[in-house]
């Protein structure tokens, strides 16, 4: 798998790029919380709960405001994966699809014990998060696809005909990887999705709004970041429904002023190609952050996801300074997100510095263990 290497990073840009990694991942995180209450309820009992506009501001969820998913969690891991498999290049033994599984291995094991083990040091500090080891509602498809240390492929996939959107929600940190070709960034999330959603709609949902999530982080418009997913996805077998949802996403924005009902029709019935084209809809036609939050969650099909698609649009786009504050001031986790992002901004920018032929730093290796 071949990945531009070497570039040059000015301090602005480093900057810039920061601020993105930043946006995406606490954008998937308050999305997530913001969405998580009113996931399960109609659109009808959303209003009977938090009034006739719907829910617009963070409520209870898991004992308090601004607790995360299953989604969140599982996007820290996919850094944390991530991050493990740029270490471990330096070894000759790169294949990022096997760093990711057990990274999502990892996961599974916060969802099992009371609490983390001390003992296992090449777990890396992720893993001893003790926040973590929260069980947010995980699905039967991610239960049964990271069950066992057999990994899914796409020649044998997890759970075949599984369409639901829970891989795609956990797929922005492949878009962060700006230095890889686009095509390549598709490849990797298609490959890590099918570990758990081994239907098509569901793995072309993944990788499509990875590279996204890959154009957005890059500078391009959304807009554009959308037709190039499209252009890439025709070659892949099984992109029609995809692609299709896609573009009615995009000529949704064309009918008029944005409606719960025009998300609910986009959105179907939660699989991951309409909440893929749900979130696009929300990120474009939002007049800011907060209402394109808002708009995404507000429907009858999974709002966590929805939300947490839209805010890694979002964030990837603006950047962190552009979500809302009191948001982040209640959420979850954000001072492991914030550092996290800041890990794997200054890998992605500063990695050869940190583990390369002049040396290594013996805490990055510890945080980001090799073995």
């Amino acid at each position: 798998m071949g990945v531009t290497t070497g570039a040059v990073w000015g301090r602005a840009e480093q900057q810039d790029y920061r601020s993105r990694v930043r946006g995406t991942l606490l954008g998937v995180a308050v999305g997530d919380a913001l969405g998580g209450p009113a996931d399960h309820l109609s659109l009808e009992q959303i209003r009977a709960a938090y009034g006739g506009r719907g829910l617009l501001d963070l409520a209870v969820g898991h004992g308090r405001r601004g607790s995360v998913t299953h989604h969140t969690q599982l996007t820290l891991f996919t850094v944390d994966g991530l991050i493990r498999a740029q270490v471990r290049r330096d070894t000759g033994a790169w294949h990022p699809p096997t760093d990711l599984h057990r990274a999502y291995l990892r996961w599974a094991a916060t969802q099992r014990d009371w609490g983390p083990d001390e003992r296992r040091a090449e777990d890396g500090w992720l893993a001893r998060e003790e926040w973590l080891y929260a069980r947010r509602d995980p699905t039967r498809a991610l239960l049964i696809g990271f069950g066992d240390r057999t990994m899914g492929t796409l020649q044998s996939p997890k759970n075949p005909r599984e369409t639901g959107p829970e891989a795609v929600a956990r797929s922005a940190p492949f878009g962060l990887l700006v230095g890889w070709e686009p095509q390549l960034v598709v490849q990797l999330a298609v490959e890590c999705a099918a570990q758990t959603h081994g239907h098509p709609v569901a793995y072309l949902s993944a990788g499509a709004y990875a590279v996204i999530v890959h154009g957005l982080a890059r500078g391009d418009s959304l807009d554009g970041a959308v037709q190039r997913a499209l252009a890439l996805l025709t070659a892949r077998p099984g992109h029609q429904p995809v692609c299709d949802a896609l573009q009615h996403a995009l000529g949704t924005v064309r009918q008029g002023m944005p409606t719960p009902a025009r998300v609910e029709e986009l959105a179907g019935d939660g699989t991951a190609d309409g909440l893929l084209a749900a979130s696009v809809y929300c990120a474009l036609v939002g007049e800011d952050v907060r209402h394109g939050l808002c708009l995404a969650v507000n429907q009858s099909g999974p709002s966590a996801a929805a939300g947490a698609l839209t805010g890694g649009l979002l964030g990837a786009l603006h950047g962190e300074t552009a979500l809302p504050p009191a948001w982040l001031a209640e959420l979850e986790g954000r001072p492991t997100l914030l550092e996290l992002a800041d890990d794997f901004a200054m890998e992605m920018t500063q990695g050869p510095a940190l583990h390369g032929p002049a040396g290594a730093s013996p805490g990055w290796l510890a945080r980001y263990p090799r073995a």
